[in-house]
C-alpha cells in the first residue's frame, strides 16, 4: 500500500512535467502559457503541510486518508474533461491539493509495515516510495501518450487512484491518539502564509519563461509574498499556542538544514533539469531515452534500500556528505558533454544522481523528526512545514536558476560563436556550400539556396552554443555540490570536536 500510494502521488506532478510539449499542444498553449500548470500545483500544494498534520491529529487517520484520496479521484476525473488552458490549470492548482497528503500516507504505511525499532528505515522506505514517480512518469509516458494522447496519462493515474482507494479501505491504518485541534489563530496565520508561499512558487516558476527583469507582475508577486509571509510571522510570533514555532525554525540548527534541504534541491536539478534539457536540445525524445529513465529508476530504488538499511537518524551529516561527493563526479563527467553525446553516454552519471538523490531525503527527515519529537507535537508541526516548503521551493529554485543560466550563458556562447563566421571565410564560405546542396533537388535558386544554408549553419551554431551552455551548467553544480561538500565536512568535523572535547571533560571530571 506504501508504494501504491506514492507512486500514484508522485506520478501526480511529474507526469505532467515529464510530457509538458505535448499536454501543450493538445491545449494549443504557448510554452509559457504551459508552465502555468506547473506554478499552479506548486502554489497550493506547497504551503498545506502543517494543516494536514493537525488534521490528522485531530481527526483520525482514517479520515485523513479517505477525504485525501477521494479529493485525489475526482480531481483526477475532472481532468479527463479539460480541454481548455483555463480548466486544466485550475484542476492542477486543485490536484495540488489533493496530493499533499499522498506522501504522508505512503510514509504511514510503510511504518505500519515496519516493527518499532526499524522506524527510521520504515520512514526512508516510504519517502522512496514517494520519489520513484520522477524517472517512473517518463518511463511510462510514451506508451501511455500513443495509447489515449495527454488524456491517457490522466486515465492512468485515475485507476492508480481508484486501487488506491480500494486498499485503504481494506488496509487500515492503526488509530493514533487525537491529541491537537485546530485554533481561530491557526485559519489566520494559514490566510497569510498560504498566498506568500504560493505567489513565491509562481514567481520562481514563471521567472525564467517570462524573463525577470521584463515582467512586472513578478516583482509584484515576489513583494506581495515578502509582506504576507512577515505578517504571518509577526503574527506567530505574538500567539500564545502558534501555529509554527518561528523561533525554533529560526535557530542555529534548523536554519543549517533548511540551507542544506535547499542546496541539495539545487544540486539534484542537474538531473531533472539539465540532463534531460541537454537532450531534448539535441533533438531526442522521452521515447529516445527509456533506458536512461530505467537506469535511472532502478538506481533510485538501490539507493532508498540501501539507505533505509543503513540509516542513523543521529548522524545524518555522513551519507549526505557520500551523496554530494557522487554528484560533483557525476556532474563534473556530465560538464564534458559534446553535441555527439547520447543517453547511453549519461548512463553511469545519471545512474551516480539517482542514487545520491536518495541519500539525501530520508536522514535529513529523520534528524529533523527526532529534534522535533524531543520538544513536542507542535514542533513535528513546525518542522514539517519547513522541510515540505525547503524541498518544494528548492526544487523550484533549482529548475528556474538552472534554466535562466543556461538561457544566458546560450546568449554569450551564441554570441562569440557567430561573430566570427564570415563567408568572406573560405571554411565557412565551403560549409555553407556543403549544408546548401541538401536543396540542390528542390530550389533552383542559387541564392536561396545559400540562404538554407546560412539558415542551417545558424541552427547548427545554436545548438553548439546550448552544448556549452549546458557544460557550464553542470560545471556550476559540480562547483556548487563542492561547496555544499567542504560545509557538510566541516560541520561534521566540528560536531567531532565538540564531542571529543565532552568526552575528554568527562574523563577529567571522572
Amino acid at each position: 500500500m506504501s508504494v501504491l500510494v506514492g507512486i500514484t502521488g508522485g506520478l501526480g506532478i511529474n507526469i505532467v512535467t515529464a510530457n509538458l510539449p505535448a499536454i501543450q499542444g493538445a491545449l494549443g498553449a504557448t510554452p509559457t502559457e504551459g508552465a502555468w500548470l506547473l506554478a499552479a500545483y506548486y502554489a497550493t500544494s506547497i504551503s498545506l503541510s502543517a494543516l494536514l498534520v493537525k488534521f490528522r491529529y485531530q481527526f483520525g487517520l482514517r479520515l485523513f486518508a479517505d477525504l485525501g484520496l477521494g479529493l485525489y479521484i475526482l480531481v483526477t476525473a475532472a481532468h479527463l474533461l479539460s480541454n481548455d488552458l483555463r480548466s486544466a490549470v485550475a484542476l492542477r492548482a486543485a490536484q495540488g491539493v489533493a496530493a499533499a497528503p499522498m506522501t504522508s500516507l505512503a510514509i504511514l504505511y510503510m511504518t505500519a509495515a515496519w516493527p518499532e525499532a526499524r522506524r527510521a528505515t520504515a520512514v526512508a522506505l516510504g519517502m522512496g516510495a514517494s520519489q520513484l514517480g520522477v524517472p517512473l512518469a517518463r518511463v511510462i509516458s510514451p506508451d501511455l501518450l500513443q495509447i489515449g494522447q495527454w488524456h491517457g496519462l490522466y486515465l492512468l493515474e485515475l485507476g492508480l487512484a481508484l486501487v488506491c482507494f480500494a486498499g485503504i479501505t481494506l488496509v487500515r491504518l492503526p488509530p493514533i491518539p487525537r491529541t491537537m485541534r485546530f485554533e481561530w489563530g491557526d485559519l489566520a496565520s494559514f490566510a497569510l502564509f498560504a498566498p506568500g508561499l504560493g505567489l513565491l512558487a509562481v514567481a520562481i516558476t514563471m521567472g525564467r519563461y517570462v524573463w525577470w527583469f521584463e515582467a512586472p507582475w513578478i516583482g509584484v508577486c515576489l513583494a506581495t509574498a515578502v509582506v504576507l509571509l512577515a505578517a504571518a510571522i509577526l503574527l506567530e510570533l505574538h500567539r500564545e499556542r502558534p501555529l509554527l514555532d518561528i523561533r525554533w525554525l529560526s535557530s542555529g540548527e534548523m536554519l543549517r538544514l533548511l540551507a542544506g534541504v535547499v542546496l541539495f534541491r539545487l544540486a539534484l536539478s542537474e538531473q531533472t533539469t539539465g540532463a534531460v534539457g541537454f537532450m531534448q536540445v539535441l533533438g531526442l525524445t522521452n521515447d529516445q531515452m527509456q533506458t536512461l529513465f530505467w537506469i535511472e529508476l532502478c538506481a533510485m530504488i538501490v539507493g532508498f534500500v540501501w539507505i533505509g538499511l543503513t540509516i542513523k537518524p543521529e548522524r545524518p551529516l555522513t551519507p549526505l556528505a557520500f551523496a554530494l561527493s557522487l554528484i560533483i563526479a557525476a556532474s563534473w563527467l556530465d560538464a564534458h558533454s559534446t553535441s555527439l553525446t547520447r543517453p547511453a553516454q549519461m548512463y553511469l552519471t545519471q545512474g551516480l544522481m539517482a542514487f545520491a538523490g536518495a541519500f539525501f531525503l530520508p536522514p535529513v527527515q529523520m534528524f529533523g523528526i527526532s529534534r522535533a519529537m524531543a520538544r513536542s507535537q507542535a514542533h513535528f508541526v513546525s518542522f514539517v512545514m519547513l522541510f515540505s516548503a525547503g524541498v518544494n521551493l528548492g526544487s523550484l529554485l533549482g529548475s528556474s536558476l538552472l534554466g535562466t543560466f543556461v538561457i544566458v550563458r546560450e546568449k554569450f556562447h551564441s554570441n562569440q560563436l557567430t561573430q566570427s563566421l564570415s563567408l568572406a571565410d573560405p571554411q565557412v564560405a565551403a560549409r555553407v556550400r556543403q549544408l546548401a546542396g541538401a536543396y540542390a533537388h528542390t530550389l533552383g535558386d542559387a541564392r536561396l539556396r545559400s540562404a538554407e544554408g546560412l539558415a542551417l549553419l545558424q541552427q547548427q551554431a545554436t545548438r553548439e552554443a546550448y552544448v556549452l551552455a549546458y557544460n557550464d551548467a553542470f560545471a556550476l553544480v559540480a562547483a556548487l555540490a563542492l561547496l555544499t561538500f567542504v560545509w557538510i565536512v566541516g560541520l561534521r568535523l566540528r560536531i567531532w570536536i565538540w564531542r571529543r572535547r565532552q568526552a575528554l571533560a568527562a574523563e577529567v571530571a571522572g
